[in-house]
């Protein structure tokens, strides 16, 4: 009688796991671009792109940014980005104020975002008393970017950063 009765157990189980729809929300789901936005002139061991920026140089931080042709999109714009340490999300691109005074204006499959380590200093790491925090050899800066392409989607960058060498 114990085994009818594990055995009934068993098929009620096998039928509730098997009869439910995979219903996967937004929540739940790996939401993926359709036009996936990329950064060739970056590299990466392991999660985020890095480029790396010379402290002793120009201290010139460029970001190439490609989506690919053959999605007969361009990009329109870069409209948003924000600046900040390796822990920025995607939250923040939406709360904070842009990095940029004005969005690019691109109208090609590719763009470019420039900026230096004085600027990125005067916009993210002065406080409200005017100190600046200044970056030095083994810091990591990083940015997130909201394109807009011509047909008004808005497509979020994953987190790209520039480590500081000597």
């Amino acid at each position: 009688m114990k085994k009818i009765k594990n055995y009934i157990v068993l098929m009620v189980f096998a039928w509730f796991a098997t009869s439910c729809e995979q219903d996967f929300g937004e929540l739940n789901s790996d939401n993926v671009a359709e036009v996936p936005l990329t950064f060739p002139n970056a590299t990466t061991f392991g999660f985020d792109p890095f480029i790396e920026v010379s402290v002793s140089g120009s201290g010139e931080i460029r970001y190439e940014m490609q989506i690919p042709e053959a999605s007969g999109r361009t990009i329109a714009e870069i409209t948003k980005a924000i600046g900040g340490a390796s822990d920025i999300n995607v939250g923040q691109l939406n709360s904070n104020e842009s990095y940029l005074d004005a969005p690019i204006q691109v109208g090609a499959t590719s763009a470019v975002f420039t900026t230096s380590i004085t600027e990125f200093e005067e916009k993210v790491r002065t406080n409200s008393e005017g100190e600046v925090t200044s970056v030095g050899a083994g810091d990591e800066l990083a940015f997130m970017f909201l394109v807009t392409l011509d047909n008004g989607q808005e497509i979020v960058s994953m987190r790209v950063r520039a480590r500081i060498i000597e």
